[in-house]
């Protein structure tokens, strides 16, 4: 009898030892040392619209000298803008983040990203980032397309040259794509987007006979609209998304960075095709969104990309969206 009290008492001591060991600080701490990732966390968000589902995918970024981004206002101009949003003044990160819309008949995708990029590149994100959202290519049913530039077309393809969405349409806007196509353009184009006419033929073979054009104004699918933004291409195009009374608008590139070129409508950039255009696309974007107090996502906007435009002197003011854990 006394060895067995013994005994228990003996196990009780060690468990009790045990116990306060795990309670202590020093114990869970070093039990939380475990070594840290070497990479973010997955780079997707959700949020409602009506009834429909939309997610914002991250496709990377890449960064780009401050000197000469803005082709109309003096240097030290520029970098006062950006320092007053606390971002560096000698390079500009720019994001690239893609949206889709789950209307419950379709699954849509704005833009396709920058597609396959060297290893160690900062970009060429999206594959990854979707396959940890749950989204799988085969079953984006519609490829709806804002404009032409390398970093939004380059998705359309994968590494063979074969379709990325192999059962998806592709909606393109009409005068982008009539521009695009038509070598006779070429001498017409700012001389550093004349690639595009060479990337356009790639990107958009393997979807011959799956490419449907659209005119401003035209609904893409129920509750999806075209909105014409012309100037940072010759067809540049937003889309305004409609369920019930709930609305989001993808603006786009009407701006890149908001922190700069929505504070500044009035900076013209190295990437407009027609500055003085874009400058006047903007502003009548943002004042719709801004007084209609419509949600947004855009594709150069810090991730998730998603939030609100309020009108701030002569100029915008992006107010990111409540960030929620439920849909």
């Amino acid at each position: 009898m006394h060895q067995a009290f013994s005994r228990r008492a003996g196990l009780a001591g060690l468990a009790a030892a045990a116990g306060a060991l795990a309670l202590s600080p020093r114990f869970a701490f070093a039990q939380a040392a475990a070594p840290a990732a070497a990479s973010q966390a997955p780079g997707f968000y959700r949020f409602k619209v009506g009834s429909f589902t939309v997610t914002t995918v991250h496709d990377g970024f890449a960064a780009r000298p401050v000197a000469g981004f803005v082709r109309n206002a003096p240097l030290e101009e520029v970098q006062k803008v950006l320092a007053e949003s606390f971002l560096p003044t000698d390079t500009i990160r720019i994001p690239f983040t893609v949206t889709f819309v789950d209307t419950g008949r379709q699954l849509v995708i704005f833009d396709t990203g920058n597609g396959v990029t060297p290893a160690g590149a900062t970009n060429g994100r999206m594959i990854g980032n979707m396959r940890s959202a749950g989204i799988d290519p085969a079953r984006v049913n519609l490829v709806v397309m804002s404009h032409f530039h390398g970093d939004h077309i380059g998705g359309l393809i994968d590494a063979e040259g074969k379709r990325a969405f192999p059962n998806a349409e592709v909606v393109v806007p009409e005068v982008e794509w009539r521009w695009w196509t038509d070598t006779g353009n070429e001498s017409r184009s700012p001389e550093g987007q004349r690639a595009t006419f060479a990337n356009t033929a790639r990107r958009f073979a393997p979807y011959q006979g799956s490419i449907r054009q659209i005119a401003d104004g035209a609904e893409v699918a129920p509750g999806i609209r075209a909105v014409a933004a012309h100037g940072h291409t010759p067809g540049h195009t937003c889309y305004l998304i409609a369920d019930g009374d709930a609305q989001a608008m993808f603006v786009a590139d009407a701006t890149n960075r908001p922190e700069l070129l929505a504070r500044r409508p009035d900076f013209h950039i190295v990437f407009d095709f027609d500055p003085a255009m874009a400058e006047a696309s903007r502003r009548r974007i943002y004042d719709r969104v801004a007084t209609d107090r419509i949600r947004v996502t855009g594709y150069h906007f810090p991730f998730p990309a998603n939030g609100y435009m309020a009108k701030e002197g002569n100029g915008y003011r992006f107010v990111p969206a409540d960030w929620s854990s439920a849909l």
